[in-house]
C-alpha cells in the first residue's frame, strides 16, 4: 500500500505538471501571435505545428522533472528550497526542448523565440501555483481525517525506527501510525516516539480490538524466530500485510528487491551501471573520447614532442590498473618520470616528487599527462567518468585497511570522478577519496555523470596536490 499511494501521488503530480505545461505553451503562442501585444511582422504560424510540439513537451518534462526529484516528498524541506529547484528543472527541460527543437526541426516549421521566454516563465508560474494548491489541499484533507490508513509496526528496533521516521516524511499518504509492538512486556518507549501498544504475543488481539488497515513486520534480526508465531496470528485477518528484513544493514551499493520465478529475491551488492545505463555510459564515453582525441591531437603531438625531447625514455608510460569487476588492463599516460622511478619497487607519488621530469611536473599540475587516456575509453578499458583506477600492487594493500575500497570496481574506472572534481587526488586523503567514489556509486545516473564532466571543465584540471 506504501509504494503504490507513493505512486499515485507522483502521477497526480505528474499529470498537473504536464496540464500546467500544455497550457503555458498554449498561451504562450497565442500571447505571441493572437494578443496584439506583441507585433507580429513575419506572418502567424500554424498552430497546429505548435499543438504537435506538446508530446515533446511531455515527454522532456516527465523525464526532467523526474531526474531532478520534482516527484520526492518535500516534508522536511523549505519552500524556498523547492522553488528553486522547480525554477532548475523548468529551466533545463526549456533548455532540452530548445535544443531538441532546433536540432530537429523542418525549415518550413520555424519556431519563436519568444514563444519559448513566455513559455518558460508560464510554466514555472502555474506549476509552481498548482503544486502550492495540491500541496495545500491534501494538508486540509489530512488535517480533517479523510482517508487515513492505520499502521501497526511490529518490532521496536532501528529497522523499525526507521520505518516510521519514512512514513512520517511521507504525511500526503495519508498513513497514521497507530503503535509498535515489543519484544518484552515492560518495553514502555518505542521506536522514534511511537508508542508501545503490546508485545509480540498481543497482536492477534489487538487485530480485533483496534482499527488497524496495514501490519508491517520489522523485526530485528535477534527476533527472526518469532515470525513463524507472528505470520499465524496473522493468517485470519484481513490487513495488508509487509515485511521490512533486517538486511539493510548490509547493503553496500546497488540494494534493491527483484523476483525471479516468483522467488524474491534481495539484492545487497551489485553495480547500478547494467543493460541500458551501460550502453547509453559507453555510448557518452564514445563520443566525448572520439571527439576529444581529434580536437585535441595538436596538443597530444605538441606533449609528446615535448616529453621526448626533454628527457631520455619513450613518449608514453604504460601502467597495469584495475576497473570494473577487478578487471586489468594497460593504462596509458604521457610520461612524467624519470624512467628509473621504480627500479626500488611501486612506490605512491607525492606532491613535489623528485621523480618528476621538469616538463612532468607541469603536465602532472595540469592533469595533461592523463589526456592519452582517451583512448583507454575509446577502447572500453575505462569510462569517462568513474573511480580513479589503482594499480594491483596497492590495491591488495588497501582492501586490507580500508573497508568497502573493493566496490569502487563495480563501476568502470574513470579519467575524472566525483572525488576528483570535489578536490580528492593526487596526494590527498585516500579515505575521502573512497567515501567520494561509493557516494558516486551509490547515486549514480546519467545526469550524474554529464554534472562531474562539466564541473570538471568548469573547476579546472589543475591538481593542486601535484604541483
Amino acid at each position: 500500500m506504501l509504494k503504490q499511494k507513493r505512486q499515485l501521488f507522483e502521477f497526480l503530480f505528474m499529470g498537473a505538471d504536464l496540464l500546467a505545461v500544455s497550457l503555458a505553451w498554449i498561451i504562450a503562442y497565442w500571447f505571441r501571435f493572437l494578443s496584439g501585444v506583441v507585433e507580429v511582422d513575419k506572418g502567424i504560424p500554424d498552430f497546429t505545428s505548435y499543438l504537435s510540439q506538446l508530446l515533446v513537451i511531455w515527454v522532456i518534462w516527465a523525464f526532467t522533472f523526474k531526474k531532478m526529484q520534482m516527484y520526492q516528498p518535500m516534508r522536511g524541506k523549505k519552500r524556498l528550497w523547492e522553488l528553486l529547484q522547480l525554477a532548475r528543472a523548468t529551466t533545463l527541460a526549456v533548455l532540452i526542448l530548445i535544443a531538441i527543437t532546433y536540432l530537429f526541426r523542418e525549415k518550413s516549421v520555424p519556431f519563436s523565440r519568444l514563444v519559448f521566454v513566455y513559455f518558460g516563465l508560464l510554466s514555472f508560474v502555474f506549476t509552481l501555483g498548482h503544486r502550492l494548491l495540491i500541496r495545500g489541499t491534501l494538508r486540509e484533507l489530512r488535517r480533517k481525517g479523510y482517508n487515513l490508513r492505520y499502521l501497526l509496526v511490529v518490532g521496536t528496533g532501528k529497522v523499525a525506527g526507521d520505518l516510521i521516521t519514512r512514513v512520517r516524511r511521507h504525511r500526503e499518504l495519508g498513513i497514521q501510525i497507530v503503535g509498535c509492538l515489543a519484544k518484552s512486556p515492560n518495553e514502555t518507549i518505542g521506536a522514534v516516539g511511537a508508542p508501545v501498544v503490546g508485545n509480540y504475543d498481543d497482536l492477534k488481539k489487538l487485530l480485533t480490538t483496534m482499527d488497524i488497515d496495514q501490519v508491517v513486520i520489522a523485526l530485528p534480526l535477534e527476533d527472526n524466530h518469532f515470525l513463524p508465531k507472528i505470520m499465524e496470528d496473522l493468517k485470519n485477518s484481513t490487513v495488508d500485510v509487509k515485511i521490512v528484513p533486517d538486511v539493510y544493514q548490509f547493503i553496500s551499493a546497488g540494494g534493491s528487491i527483484e523476483e525471479f520465478e516468483g522467488l524474491p529475491v534481495i539484492s545487497v551488492q551489485e553495480s547500478p551501471i547494467e543493460g541500458v545505463n551501460m550502453f547509453l555510459k559507453r555510448m557518452l564515453d564514445v563520443v566525448i573520447s572520439l571527439f576529444a582525441l581529434v580536437i585535441l591531437s595538436p596538443l597530444l603531438t605538441l606533449i609528446a614532442v615535448l616529453v621526448r625531447l626533454t628527457s631520455k625514455g619513450p613518449v608514453l608510460y604504460v601502467q597495469e590498473r584495475v576497473s570494473l569487476d577487478g578487471t586489468r588492463f594497460p593504462i596509458y599516460k604521457f610520461r612524467t618520470m624519470r624512467t628509473d622511478a621504480e627500479d626500488a619497487g611501486p612506490q605512491w607519488s607525492k606532491k613535489s616528487d623528485p621523480r618528476t621530469t621538469p616538463i612532468g611536473r607541469f603536465l602532472r599540475a595540469w592533469s595533461l599527462d592523463e589526456l592519452p587516456q582517451l583512448w583507454n575509453v575509446l577502447n572500453g578499458d575505462m569510462s569517462i567518468v568513474g573511480p580513479r583506477p589503482e594499480r594491483p600492487y596497492f590495491i591488495h594493500e588497501f582492501k586490507e585497511k580500508i573497508p568497502l575500497y573493493m566496490l569502487r570496481h563495480k563501476v568502470p574506472a574513470g579519467i575524472t570522478g566525483w572525488a576528483q572534481v570535489n578536490g580528492w587526488r593526487g596526494d590527498t586523503s585516500l579515505d575521502k577519496r573512497i567515501e567520494y567514489d561509493l557516494y558516486y556509486l551509490k547515486n549514480w545516473s546519467l545526469f550524474f555523470d554529464l554534472k562531474i564532466i562539466f564541473l570538471t571543465l568548469f573547476r579546472g584540471l589543475k591538481d593542486k596536490s601535484a604541483a
